[in-house]
């Protein structure tokens, strides 16, 4: 069987112990005589399966009781209105801009209140995390960050210290990557398809008094993306994605048993500084993010040579290094190192990157 080096932003590689999980119990989950597919959310079999899953990420995370966990389907792009319509309870929100995603989701917001530019680092071309100049004006709904940033790779490495104002983060693209001190958010919420598990989940992990009044524009929130009823019901207020909860279980578990989010931060690092440094080195590659910024998952980069670049990105192809090509926004190259790419992945890169600058510099 031949594995490609998967870079890919998301949806991304999984850790092949779990697919071969999964491959084993395709057919036949257990003694169940069918297989999850084709198993009902209603049945004690899937109850178990979906306990199972917020469980394991509770201990993965340290999760408190006063959080509600979501699995829900739509991709957390739903979650840029599911947000303000559940918690814009005055009509005011505060964001922070540092990329395409955090960008998209102000745009979004706009929509059901004031949204305020708390500060933004698009002058600069997103180059690095935008620091907070002023107190939060402590009469907001909520903050809300995009705490890595997937198309510019850079990370708030400190959070924004908003006193009694609720910090909403979407953690996407660093979902797992490393511990959080969850009682620092009011919600966070994550795609599952970076490092979570496979694309069609969203997980949201929410503090309950922020939603046990219900969604704050009820006049116009779908049953559906009401966080409250959602939570009531343990993420089945309809069908959900069951296979992808199945899938992002056995993420969960896979990271449980091999050290937990200690030793994926370990790994983690030691990818993406194999990354940085040579980077820091190269006369023909440089990154895009300023050092103190840069991302714990997606390092961006590039040759300033659009020609250079392209080639580049084909020879990594032809090697076996899929989904180096950069955003199509932004260009260049991009590796994105979640927990399931592999140490000898980025190695591999790393000396690709160091035989074509010996042929192009």
């Amino acid at each position: 069987m031949a594995r490609v080096f998967n870079f890919n932003p998301g949806p991304a590689a999984m850790p092949l112990s779990v697919l071969k999980e999964a491959q084993s119990e395709f057919v036949e989950y257990k003694d169940t005589g069918m297989s999850v597919l084709e198993m009902s959310h209603r049945s004690p079999e899937f109850e178990a399966i979906n306990n199972d899953a917020e469980a394991t990420l509770r201990r993965v995370y340290g999760i408190p009781d006063t959080y509600a966990v979501l699995f829900l389907s739509g991709g957390a792009t739903l979650q840029f209105a599911g947000i303000p319509m559940n918690l814009m309870f005055h009509r005011h929100a505060g964001y922070l801009i540092a990329g395409n995603w955090s960008e998209k989701a102000y745009e979004e917001a706009k929509k059901y209140g004031q949204v305020d530019v708390l500060a933004s680092t698009k002058d600069t071309h997103f180059d690095r995390y935008p620091p907070l100049s002023s107190p939060i004006d402590q009469d907001l709904d909520y903050v809300y960050i995009c705490q890595n940033e997937t198309v510019y790779g850079s990370m708030a490495k400190k959070l924004p210290q908003g006193g009694e104002v609720p910090l909403v983060s979407d953690i996407s693209s660093m979902f797992l990557a490393c511990p959080l001190d969850i009682s620092k958010y009011g919600l966070l919420y994550a795609g599952a398809q970076k490092a979570g598990g496979p694309a069609g989940v969203t997980v949201i992990i929410v503090r309950k008094d922020l939603i046990e009044n219900g969604p704050a524009r009820a006049d116009i929130c779908p049953n559906y993306m009401d966080f409250k009823k959602q939570a009531a019901k343990h993420s089945m207020l309809n069908t959900p994605n069951t296979f992808g909860i199945y899938l992002c279980g056995k993420v969960f578990h896979w990271i449980e048993d091999t050290g937990g989010l200690v030793e994926r931060e370990k790994a983690n690092w030691k990818k993406v500084n194999t990354l940085y440094d040579y980077l820091d080195h190269s006369k023909l590659f440089r990154g895009l993010i300023v050092p103190q910024d840069r991302s714990i998952s997606n390092v961006v980069f590039t040759t300033d040579n659009k020609d250079l670049d392209a080639e580049f990105i084909e020879g990594a192809n032809e090697r076996g290094m899929v989904g180096v090509k950069g955003h199509r926004i932004l260009g260049g190259m991009r590796a994105s190192c979640y927990n399931a790419v592999s140490q000898k992945a980025v190695d591999t890169l790393v000396a690709y990157m160091a035989d074509f600058e010996r042929h192009n510099a």
